[in-house]
């Protein structure tokens, strides 16, 4: 099958959109879906009220995009990683890696304050953390499949809850992490946050592995076969998704990537997104998508121009923007574009 690479880098796009929005949803956070995406697409107005969940889906979006980037590049899972995970979670992009908790935490009820779970004691943390990490590097050469490891990682994470809050964001981009370095990330055309805020009563069930809320009494202990069922089935819930879509926005016959294409890392292909829909692009759309900074976003706009696959649409205006270059509007995925 054949996608037009602008329409799947579109749908690259929507699904980090729907993870992001999605996992902080499950959170309790109150922007709407078509909200999370004008905050992450620098399209927004102030939220009144909800400043905060702006700037909590500002950071799991760049921490998502970081993921995607240790992924790609392979870099080794180490507590530091991790805590550097849980810093942009919490603090943003330029955060410096999270220490852990040096207290207790309880997890209650939301609605009734009744305690739900009450997670290992602090100075027990760093042992288990440590623990963690080293099992997960070990797995490799365990043979166990990757889809278990993700799965028993993410519930790991937040059966220890290492910090105080921004747990199960954290966890479940772990999981993500391990599964996209793995080769189970589909090219990022899937959301598994959204499938365990479909059904949050069956997330946390699932979750609840042990009739005590007391991780001491048995918790770290339980039998985790339900979780890893229920993860398992949702993954291959999602792939089977992603299937479809690929499917109905493929236009048919099996064919090489073009060279033009090859040329084009990581960050190229996503901006490359941006043209599924728009004819032109400017730096700072370039900055809020990639969590970069303005001026790294010009930057990186000179070495394409220079590399020839966008050009400056009027370089007589000093706001400027930047278009496809000829050669490469075909694969943009518009109605009426040729080469």
């Amino acid at each position: 099958m054949v996608i037009p690479p602008a329409v799947g880098t579109e749908l690259r796009r929507m699904a980090r959109v729907r993870s992001t929005h999605y996992s902080t949803r499950i959170e309790g956070n109150r922007l709407t879906l078509e909200e999370a995406e004008q905050v992450v697409m620098g399209r927004t107005r102030t939220f009144y009220g909800r400043e905060r969940d702006a700037l909590e889906v500002r950071r799991y979006w760049e921490a998502l995009l970081r993921v995607e980037e240790w992924s790609g590049g392979q870099v080794p899972l180490t507590e530091t990683l991790i805590q550097r995970l849980h810093g942009i979670v919490e603090r943003g992009g330029r955060a410096r890696p999270t220490p852990y908790r040096t207290g207790q935490n309880v997890i209650r009820d939301a609605s009734s304050g009744a305690l739900v779970y009450k997670p290992p004691e602090a100075r027990a943390v760093p042992a288990l953390m440590a623990g963690l990490v080293a099992w997960l590097r070990a797995s490799p050469r365990a043979g166990l499949p990757v889809p278990i490891v993700a799965g028993l990682a993410h519930y790991q994470f937040v059966t220890i809850q290492p910090y105080y809050d921004g747990n199960g964001r954290t966890g479940r981009l772990l999981a993500t992490f391990i599964l996209q370095r793995g080769g189970y990330g589909l090219n990022g055309w899937f959301s598994l946050e959204e499938h365990h805020a479909r059904d949050l009563g069956a997330y946390y069930r699932a979750l609840a592995t042990h009739p005590r809320h007391n991780y001491h009494a048995g918790r770290g202990r339980a039998d985790l076969t339900p979780w890893l069922e229920y993860f398992s089935s949702c993954l291959a819930g999602v792939f089977e998704e992603v299937r479809r879509q690929a499917l109905s926005s493929s236009s048919g016959g099996l064919k090489a990537e073009p060279q033009a294409l090859r040329k084009l890392d990581r960050r190229a292909r996503v901006v490359l997104g941006l043209f599924a829909r728009q004819e032109m692009i400017t730096a700072a759309e370039v900055g809020r998508l990639l969590g970069l900074s303005d001026r790294m976003a010009r930057v990186l706009i000179r070495r394409w121009v220079g590399d020839g696959w966008i050009v400056t649409a009027d370089p007589s205006r000093r706001s400027r923007s930047y278009m496809l270059a000829r050669s490469y509007r075909c694969f943009a995925g518009r109605q009426g574009e040729s080469t």
